[in-house]
């Protein structure tokens, strides 16, 4: 059933990282691991460029699922960071969904490992709580493609929005007008090839 378009809006989102703990990135095998993590910090580098409310969550980081990566931490010290005791599920967590109805936001982006439980459990648990949920597609990692795919058209027949980073990015900047530099460097800093772009932009505008 289709959808009417619901906009994201930088005014009204926060965005929910979740589980990027050390131990599960080993499992994450439907990305590449070097361009996975690229796009985990991309998805921060955006949550901090747009001034975004951003929770950290972990789950059962005394055992085998690790620590948060230590990027994410640094990125965000003054962030909510939640370490669940042993909740999967981040919405079980009442600490977790009081951060994120602190924010006063209804629009969610969420990312995580692994995709079928990590993210989708809460973006579900939030779409039925009466949030719009955006989730990051290439900054959550899972098994393989069949449980990606699995997760993906599960939460996408509960009203979830599938975008990649890039994606959100865009949506959220609506008009380069606002600021090229910015946005053009955190794009240069994460895809390679967007380098070319901007530096064709430089030189022209440096020639005026």
């Amino acid at each position: 059933m289709a959808t009417s378009y619901k906009r994201l809006d930088k005014n009204q989102a926060a965005v929910l990282m979740v589980d990027h703990q050390t131990g599960l990135l080993s499992l994450v095998r439907d990305l590449d691991p070097d361009k996975f993590k690229n796009n985990v910090l991309a998805l921060a580098d955006l949550a901090k460029y747009f001034k975004l409310p951003t929770i950290l969550t972990t789950s059962f980081e005394d055992g085998p699922n690790g620590p948060l990566v230590p990027e994410l931490k640094a990125q965000f010290p003054e962030a909510p960071y939640i370490a669940r005791p042993g909740q999967i599920n981040a919405w079980d967590n009442e600490d977790f969904v009081k951060a994120v109805k602190a924010t006063g936001k209804k629009q969610l982006i969420i990312a995580g490992v692994v995709t079928e439980v990590c993210v989708a459990f809460p973006a579900l648990s939030a779409i039925e709580a009466g949030y719009d949920v955006f989730v990051v597609t290439d900054a959550s990692g899972t098994f393989n493609e069949v449980t990606r795919e699995s997760a993906w058209h599960r939460m996408n027949a509960a009203g979830a929005q599938l975008m990649t980073w890039f994606g959100l990015a865009c949506e959220l900047h609506r008009d380069w007008r606002n600021d090229v530099e910015g946005l053009g460097t955190l794009f240069s800093n994460h895809i390679p090839d967007y380098r070319n772009l901007i530096t064709s932009y430089t030189t022209l505008k440096g020639g005026k």
